[in-house]
C-alpha cells in the first residue's frame, strides 16, 4: 500500500472536491455580496491574485502527474505553461482591432511599430476562440509529444532528461525574445481589452475567469486521480521504481511515458491560457528556467506523488511569497529560503506526504493491536 493510495481514501476525495466547491463560490460571495466595510470583504485586486494561484496549482499538478507517478522530473514545464499563455495572448491581441494605439484592424500594435506589412501565417485563425482553445492544447501537446518521442525512445532518464528539458525552455525563451519571431519580443503580448466581449478589467469578468480556473483545477485533479487508480497508474509507478524491469516484463513503457508526458503538457498549457487574461500580460520571462525549477519546489513542498499535495504546495509557496514581499520587502527571499529549508529538514516528503506517512503508521499500529487482541482471545 503506497502513501498515495492510503491518503486518497473516499472520504478524503469527497473532502477535496468539497474544498474546491467552497473555493468556487466563496470568493465571488465575499467580493460581491459582503459589504465593503466588512472585515470579510474580499477586495477586487485579490480575485485575480487568487485566480493566478489556482493556475499555478494546476501547473504544479501537471508536473506531479509526470514526476510523482512516472518519475520523470521535468525542469521545463514552464515552457508548456508559457506556450499556452502565448496562444491565449494571440487570441486576445486579435480582439483589440482598431482599439489599439495605431488603430490597425488586422495587425497588433507591436507589428505596426516594427513596420510589419501583413499578419504572419501562424497568426491566422486566432481571431476565433474555438481555434485558439484548440491550439491551447495542441501546441504544448505537440511539442511535448515530439520532445518525449525522441527523449524516451532514446531512453534518456534521470538528471539528463531534466537538463535537456531545461535547455528546451531556455532555447524557447531566447527565441521569443527576438522581435522577428512575431510575438512581441521582450515586451511580449499585453494591453488586452476583452474576452468574448466582456472587459477584462471588469470585476465580473475576473470572477468568471477565477471560477473557470477552479473548475479546470477540479477537472485536472479528477483526471489525474483516475489515471493513478487505473492500470496505467500502476504501470507508471512501476516505471518510476524500476523502468528496466517493467520493460523486460513486456509493458509498453514508451507509450505510457509518452501519454502521461503529453497530457501533462496539455494541462500546463491550459493553466497558462487561464493565467494570461487574469494577469494581463505574457512575455518571454515566463520561459525562464528558474520558473520551471520553482514549480518543482511547489510539488516538493506539497508532497510529490500525492497529487493533491502539488496544488497545496503551489498555494503555500506563492502565498508565502506574497506575504513575505508585503511585510519584508527587503528580506522576503531569505524568508522564502527559510521555508524551503524547513520543509526539506522537517517534512522531506512534503506536507501531504508526511500526513500520509503518519496515517499509514497509525493504520499499521491499529492493525497490529487488533491482531494481538485476536491472538490473545
Amino acid at each position: 500500500m503506497t502513501e498515495r493510495t492510503t491518503l486518497l481514501t473516499p472520504p478524503v476525495r469527497v473532502a477535496m472536491y468539497a474544498v474546491l466547491a467552497v473555493l468556487l463560490v466563496i470568493v465571488p460571495f465575499l467580493n460581491q455580496w459582503v459589504p465593503t466595510d466588512s472585515p470579510f470583504h474580499m477586495p477586487d485586486y485579490a480575485v485575480p491574485l487568487l485566480g493566478k494561484y489556482v493556475c499555478y496549482a494546476l501547473l504544479a499538478l501537471s508536473l506531479d502527474l509526470v514526476w510523482g507517478l512516472a518519475g520523470v522530473l521535468s525542469l521545463g514545464h514552464g515552457a508548456f505553461f508559457a506556450l499556452g499563455g502565448y496562444v491565449m495572448g494571440m487570441y486576445l491581441m486579435r480582439q483589440i482591432g482598431t482599439r489599439g494605439v495605431y488603430g490597425n484592424p488586422d495587425l497588433p500594435d507591436f507589428m505596426v511599430f516594427l513596420n510589419w506589412k501583413e499578419l504572419p501565417w501562424y497568426w491566422m485563425g486566432f481571431d476565433q476562440l474555438p481555434f485558439a482553445l484548440l491550439m491551447v492544447a495542441f501546441v504544448p501537446g505537440l511539442l511535448a509529444f515530439v520532445f518525449g518521442w525522441f527523449a524516451f525512445r532514446s531512453r534518456i532518464t534521470g538528471v539528463y532528461l531534466s537538463i535537456i528539458s531545461q535547455a528546451l525552455t531556455y532555447a524557447l525563451m531566447l527565441a521569443f525574445f527576438r522581435n522577428d519571431m512575431g510575438f512581441g519580443g521582450n515586451n511580449g503580448l499585453t494591453d488586452f481589452k476583452d474576452l468574448l466581449g466582456f472587459p477584462l478589467q471588469a470585476i465580473e469578468t475576473r470572477i468568471g475567469l477565477y471560477m473557470a480556473s477552479v473548475v479546470a483545477l477540479g477537472i485536472g485533479l479528477w483526471l489525474s486521480i483516475r489515471i493513478a487508480d487505473a492500470p496505467l497508474g500502476r504501470l507508471l509507478i512501476a516505471i518510476r521504481d524500476a523502468e528496466s524491469r517493467a520493460r523486460f516484463l513486456g509493458h509498453r513503457v514508451l507509450a505510457a511515458k509518452l501519454f502521461v508526458w503529453t497530457l501533462s503538457a496539455v494541462m500546463a498549457g491550459v493553466a497558462g491560457a487561464l493565467y494570461v487574461p487574469q494577469v494581463g500580460i505574457i512575455n518571454p520571462s515566463e520561459f525562464a528556467p528558474a520558473n520551471s525549477i520553482e514549480v518543482a519546489i511547489w510539488v516538493a513542498v506539497g508532497g510529490r506523488g500525492t497529487l493533491i499535495g502539488a496544488p497545496l504546495g503551489a498555494f503555500i509557496v506563492n502565498g508565502a511569497k506574497s506575504w513575505f514581499t508585503g511585510l519584508f520587502p527587503e528580506l522576503w527571499l531569505f524568508g522564502l529560503g527559510a521555508l524551503f529549508v524547513a520543509v526539506t529538514l522537517f517534512l522531506p516528503k512534503g506536507v501531504i506526504g508526511t500526513l500520509a506517512g503518519l496515517n499509514l503508521r497509525r493504520t499499521k499500529v491499529t492493525t497490529t493491536k487488533l491482531e494481538a487482541e485476536h491472538v490473545g482471545a
